[in-house]
This record gives structure tokens, sequence and C-alpha cells, in this order.
């Protein structure tokens, strides 16, 4: 029998034990008056006063010595030393502690006071067992390395930290504040938008056709309908139609599903917010992704500057902004203004870059800017002025129909919003997904569809605006100075084990 085998065995005799003793070992009822963290915030007070109290977590350690034993009980706010005497608990009391193991969930009543030894404590009166664990924690090590103090156990390893999330928490309560972090940006987002009068909607998340972006679905099967249904890859074209009913101001934050490949950016699920607004434009879209980075900075961080990949990324300035074709000229030399097809290709051919198939000039614009360009926008960048070839659902800009509309921030060399003048000329919207789906016979599996619905409502009117969607998770990587998406998502897609 291995070892855990044989742990597995003595903790399912202790809780037949436990069971024996009349004691349920996964009671109904729990009861804490306080959280640890508040014993130590006021201790002069809880040890001069003696005040009673109780708390409940996690027993993380423990260790008897004849009649006294010690514990280390942990909640969500800290943990704190338990000293327990059995003349202090009673014989029953101190038989149902010494069951006990780290890895069970306990309540203890008791006075704060400190020990011989200088530790503040509980002076334990009562234990009441409130889970019994079957399973042992793994172990957690530690190791002195150029004078510090290095935690490793088998949860260093990252694959195993990504499927058991729950133990990579529970060993490692560090990588708690991620999160804790990240629901305080979605929090920050959801405040800024709202004091700017913006109606947080939601929009189906299984849609009888899909569209907003250029992907490739997940497709599953609605048994009574008998019908194919898609996962949303975008909220984009439903939120469109609450702005042709008469909503002026709204977003939505919610999961997105992409049936594309996996790295360090990308998870099949993912979080993403899309804000439109009526009677706005490119340049307000700007204005607002400018204002919910720095109001997260300034709320959740209180500060500007972010180290990320070896970079000092600062948020605190105004984002530069600059066109594509601008950009492109900056960093290879070469002048795309006019799209001029052939002389694109013979620059191409020169650089020995790949020329995809079936495109026209705007596709490989976009092309140079992908290889000279995007690995060297570090600091905020607004990238303006896309090809109307790639960007089905932007306006055309005001003084050249070959460039729309829309911009990509970039932020050390990574895409972190997207945004357009809204395409609200219905016979225009038509062509475009009309040519998208074109591309589709062609073999594009990432082009756009036809959504009859959605030219329809546009046909109704829709007001000029601007929209605008943001990738939360890559934003909370950045922020947080996490280099994969799956440290900010908590339980990400993973390949089956072998």
């Amino acid at each position: 029998m291995d070892n855990t085998s044989q742990i597995l065995k003595l903790r399912r005799e202790k809780l037949q034990k436990i069971k024996d003793m009349g004691i349920d070992p996964y009671p109904v009822k729990s009861e804490r008056s306080h959280k640890i963290v508040e014993l130590w915030n006021e201790q002069d007070k809880f040890i001069k006063d003696e005040i009673k109290v109780t708390i409940a977590g996690r027993l993380i350690a423990m260790r008897r010595q004849g009649k006294i034993g010690f514990g280390n009980l942990s909640d969500i706010s800290g943990k704190i030393q338990l000293f327990v005497k059995r003349d202090e608990l009673g014989e029953e009391n101190y038989e149902l502690f010494k069951l006990c193991d780290a890895g069970d969930f306990i309540q203890a009543t008791g006075t704060a006071f400190i020990t011989q030894t200088g530790e503040y404590s509980l002076k334990t009166t009562n234990i009441k067992l409130l889970t019994k664990n079957i399973r042992p924690l793994p172990a957690v090590k530690e190791k002195e390395e150029n004078g510090k103090i290095v935690r490793y156990d088998e949860f260093a390893d990252i694959e195993l930290r990504y499927r058991k999330r729950y133990l990579d928490l529970l060993l490692n309560p560090d990588r708690k504040e991620t999160f804790i972090q990240r629901s305080q940006i979605i929090q920050a987002i959801r405040d800024y938008l709202n004091a700017l009068d913006f109606i947080e909607v939601e929009t189906p998340v299984l849609q009888p056709l899909y569209g907003g972006a250029n992907a490739r679905p997940f497709i599953t099967h609605h048994n009574s309908l008998n019908m194919e249904l898609y996962l949303r890859i975008a909220t984009e074209l439903y939120l469109k139609r609450l702005i042709v009913g008469g909503f002026e101001r709204v977003y939505e934050i919610g999961k997105n599903f992409r049936n594309e490949g996996m790295d360090r950016t990308h998870n099949p699920e993912f979080t993403l917010i899309e804000i439109y607004q009526a009677y706005s434009d490119l340049e307000g879209m700007m204005d607002i992704t400018e204002g919910i980075i720095q109001n997260i900075a300034k709320t959740v961080f209180n500060k500007s500057v972010f180290p990320f990949h070896d970079h000092e990324i600062n948020l605190g300035d105004k984002f530069r902004r600059a066109s594509m074709a601008d950009l492109v000229e900056e960093f290879s030399g070469f002048s795309a203004h006019d799209l001029d097809y052939d002389k694109i290709v013979a620059f191409m051919k020169e650089h020995k870059l790949f020329i995809p198939a079936n495109v026209g000039p705007g596709k490989l614009l976009e092309e140079l800017f992908e290889h000279f360009v995007e690995p060297n926008l570090i600091q905020p960048t607004f990238v303006t002025d896309f090809p109307t070839e790639v960007s089905p659902l932007a306006k055309t800009r005001r003084d050249n129909p070959k460039f729309v509309e829309r911009f990509e921030l970039f932020i050390c060399s990574g895409e972190y919003g997207n945004a357009f003048s809204e395409l609200n000329d219905p016979l225009d919207q038509r062509e475009r997904l009309e040519a998208q789906a074109l591309l589709r016979e062609m073999g594009d599996d990432e082009a756009n569809v036809v959504d009859e619905d959605f030219l329809e409502a546009l046909e109704y009117g829709m007001p000029p605006m601007g929209g605008l969607g943001i990738g939360v998770d890559r934003l909370i990587m950045l922020l947080t100075n996490n280099n994969s998406i799956k440290e900010v998502i908590l339980f990400p897609t993973m390949k089956p084990e072998a």
C-alpha cells in the first residue's frame, strides 16, 4: 500500500471514531464571531479585555505534546496559532482535537493571549469539527536560497496548478490576490461606465447565427427545436439591436467562445466587454478606453506605471494615436498609403514575407503591420485607419474610402481593445457581409456570416455611434504582471491528461 493510500485509510478510521463518539463530522451549523484578521488588528484590546471569540477556518498544521496541543488555523483573512490544553477543553473535546488533521475545518472558541515563547495565540476552550478532511493536503516545503526562504512543492508545477486550482489557491495563498484584483478591476469598469449613464445588459450566449468578429464558433444542438446553435463569438450584433431599439449607451461584460488555438494570450473561453454609445464616434471611444484603464490604475492600484514583460508601461499619460500606414512607414521605411497591390507584393517578396492567397492590398497592409510594427509598440498606442477590407463592420473614413474609422489599442506588442465608428448604412453593411460570405465559400472559416435579422434591424435606422471591445483577461494580465492568460482565469481550458 502506497503512502497516500495508507493515509486515506487512517483518515477514514479517524472519521469512524468521531462518528462513534456521537459527533457529526459534517454538521450543518457553524458559528463565527470574528475573522482572524480582526484579532490581529486589535491585539491589545482582545488580550486586556479577555474577549471571548469564536473563529473558524482550515487547520493547516497541528502538533501535540501530551496534554497540550498547538494548531495553526487559517481563514481568508489570515492565520493564528491555537493553544489547546486538555484541562481547558475537557477530556472528550481534547480527544476530538487528537482526531483532527491538517486540512480539517474547525471552529475554535477562546481568548487571545501571548504564549511564553511570545507568540500571539488563541487560548482555546472549545473545538468543534466542521469538516473532516479525508485526502491529505500536499506538503508545502521551504528552503533557503541566497538568504531568502523559497517555498516549493508539487504545486510549483504550472500544469498541475491550472488543473487543480483549488489546491493552488490553498497551497499558494498569495495567488488569491490576482483574482481579488480581477474582481476589483471588473467592478471599477462597471463603476466608471455607470457614472457615464451606460446601462449594463445581457444578450444571448446561445445564438442561431454568430457574428461580430472573425472567428470560428463552437457549435451545439438544441434537441427540442432540432436546430444547431452557436456559442457567441461576440456580443456586438445584439447590442447594436438595442441601440436600434432606443437605448443610447449600453455595455456587456461576459464570456465569449472562439473555437481556435490556445496560447499565452488566447483561451477558448474568455471575458470581453463591449460598449456602444449613440451619437459618438471613434474619438469618443478612444476617450472612454483611456478613461477606463486610467481609472482602474488609479482606483484599484493607486499608480500609473506598471511592470510588464521587462518594460515599465506608463498608463498615466495620454495614449499615442497613429494610423496603420504611418506606423508601417515609420518602422519599415515603406509607404503603403495608396494600397497599391503590386507595389506591396513586390516589397513583401523583397523581404521574403509570406503572401496570403486570395486577399487584397488591405489585408497585405495588415500583414506588414503585424511583421514590422507590432513588436515595437510598447507604450499604449491607438492604431487607427484600418483598411476597409479587414473591417466589415466599421464606417469608411470621411476622406478616404479605402480605410475605415477603426482603432486597435496596442500595449507591449499586444492588442487590448478594438473600436469603430460603427457602420449604420444597411446597404453598405449588406455588401460587406456578403463579401465576407464569399470569403467563407473560398475557405475562410473565420469570415463573418450574413445575419438577415441584424440587417433588417439596421433598415429601421440606427443612429451614428461608437463601439468598443476590450479583452478583460488580457487587461488583467497587464495590470497584475502575469505572462499567461491562464494565470488570470480561475479554471482555464486544458488539454486532456495523457
